[in-house]
């Protein structure tokens, strides 16, 4: 009889929650100690990932694009400021803004951030084929998707 109750109150389609959650946080706890081969924090090698693909971003854009909080961003630009890697430049269209630039310095960072993020998803991913690979990037953009176009439509406030 238990089971019966156990299987009602948990299937599979949110059994997929728990699955996206915990791979999730394993590859959060792995990427932060791969990281560290580095000398660097998984917060770091996500801005400067994120600020390669939107180079020019106001602050405020990329730490909502990082999904955290703003004071957050600054301090973590401030340290990789410090190291050289990111450049914070006047905004010419609002001096209240600043936006943020790469480095040359952070061309060889950036290339061993991206050979290690290969080496991460190479073991995270090991025995899928490509096919699966792509269905689950298919299935992860429809979640999204989906998801976005539900907090859009104001179903969280039901």
């Amino acid at each position: 009889m238990i089971s019966l109750a156990y299987d009602r109150v948990f299937s599979r389609r949110r059994e997929v929650a728990f699955a996206i959650h915990d791979a999730a946080r394993m590859l959060r706890t792995y990427s932060d100690h791969r990281a560290r081969e580095l000398n660097t924090t998984r917060a770091q090698w996500a801005a400067l990932t994120r600020l390669q693909r939107c180079e020019g971003a106001k602050q405020n854009e990329l730490a909502e694009a990082l999904d955290i909080a703003p004071i957050t961003l600054a301090r973590l630009v401030d340290k990789l400021d410090a190291a050289g890697l990111v450049e914070r430049r006047a905004d010419p269209n609002d001096r209240r803004a600043h936006r943020l630039y790469l480095t040359e310095q952070a061309v060889p960072a950036l290339a061993a951030l991206g050979e290690l993020a290969e080496d991460v998803m190479g073991r995270a991913l090991a025995g899928l084929d490509e096919a699966t690979v792509e269905a689950i990037l298919k299935g992860m953009a429809t979640i999204k998707a989906n998801l976005k176009a539900e907090l859009h439509s104001g179903a969280c406030s039901k």
